[in-house]
C-alpha cells in the first residue's frame, strides 16, 4: 500500500493574512482591507495572469507553426 503525504494545512499566504487581519483589528496598522487581504488574492491573480499569457503565446505561436507546414 502506498502512503500519500497530505500537504494540506495552512500556507504562508494564510499566515500573513491572519497576521495582517489581527494587526488591522487591533488598530496597530491603518491599511486598507485590500492590502490586508492581499496575501489571499495576489497569488490567484498571478496564476491567472501567467495562464492568460501562456494561452495567448500558444495561440500566437501555434498558428504560426501551422502556416509553415
Amino acid at each position: 500500500m502506498v502512503k500519500r503525504k497530505n500537504s494540506g494545512g495552512i500556507g504562508i499566504g494564510m499566515i500573513l493574512f491572519l497576521i495582517f487581519m489581527t494587526l488591522k483589528l487591533t488598530k496597530h496598522i491603518d491599511w486598507s482591507w485590500w492590502w490586508v487581504t492581499a496575501p489571499l488574492w495576489i497569488p490567484a491573480l498571478l496564476v491567472l495572469g501567467i495562464t492568460l499569457i501562456t494561452i495567448v503565446l500558444v495561440l500566437i505561436f501555434g498558428n504560426n507553426k501551422k502556416q509553415y507546414k
